[in-house]
């Protein structure tokens, strides 16, 4: 079985960790799936998704049924587990970590923010999926907090953003923009004005790293990767709106302990 392409965080190159963001590069979906669909919400050939995500395990050194990515709900909530589930019992959650060796964490993203954790002295690894909901809400937080409660210190964890959304990318209306005063952000750190009368730009990597620093972790950082300028290697659901296509493939980060 051939291993799929992947990206790494130096943040991340730890003992006894082993941790990817898998590009769209290296699987069987064809289409605008191609080709290395990991998402089970898509329209895509189970089987394809399957062999896919068979492919991100064997990559990561855990067979395929020691893969776990749970029902992502862009929420603020953050589990732990030392097994995985049944297929059709995915926990509904956006954050999951674990101290068991063996067992992959992932999460699906195709612009939201895909962060992995990891704290390799007390052996406690984590996996969140960050959209601007989840972010504000503090799924970034839970997943740490979640962590700690499995032996992990905060200023030792390690986490890495991979590919998501830029700021040049990302624009967003007037409501957006009010959500984040509402909760009390300083709106004017995370958007600056677009071209277009009453919408912003926003800065999604900065504002995950910021969330980042407040939940503690002791070291932080960002691949600094678009998802929606780079089409070669990553999906991209704005993109996907944008040229109107029917659908899109979701990229994979995921992270285990050996």
């Amino acid at each position: 079985m051939t291993a799929a392409p992947f990206l790494t965080a130096e943040t991340l190159l730890l003992p006894g960790i082993v941790h990817a963001f898998f590009t769209r590069a290296g699987g069987v979906s064809e289409g605008v799936y191609a080709s290395l669909n990991g998402g089970v919400g898509s329209r895509d050939a189970p089987g394809a998704v399957a062999e896919n995500r068979a492919r991100m395990a064997a990559a990561l050194g855990v067979p395929a049924d020691r893969f776990a990515v749970p029902y992502q709900v862009h929420s603020a909530d953050a589990i732990a587990i030392s097994a995985h589930w049944a297929p059709d019992a995915r926990p509904r959650c956006d954050g999951v970590v674990t101290a068991t060796p063996g067992l992959a964490l992932g999460v699906t993203g195709a612009d939201c923010g895909m962060i992995l954790f990891a704290d390799a002295r007390a052996g406690v690894v984590g996996a969140a999926h960050a959209g601007w909901k989840g972010a504000l809400t503090g799924v970034v937080e839970a997943t740490v907090a979640a962590m700690e409660r499995l032996g992990a210190r905060r200023g030792d964890v390690a986490a890495a953003l991979g590919p998501c959304i830029a700021q040049d990318s990302y624009e967003v209306g007037p409501e957006f923009v009010a959500a984040f005063a509402a909760a009390g952000e300083g709106t004017e750190r995370f958007f600056r004005p677009s071209r277009r009368p009453g919408h912003a730009m926003f800065d999604l990597k900065a504002y995950i790293a910021e969330r980042a620093a407040r939940a503690g972790v002791g070291r932080f950082e960002d691949l600094r990767l678009d998802t929606y300028a780079d089409d070669s290697r990553f999906f991209s659901y704005r993109r996907t709106t944008h040229r109107r296509e029917p659908d899109y493939g979701r990229l994979v980060s995921a992270i285990a302990l050996t």
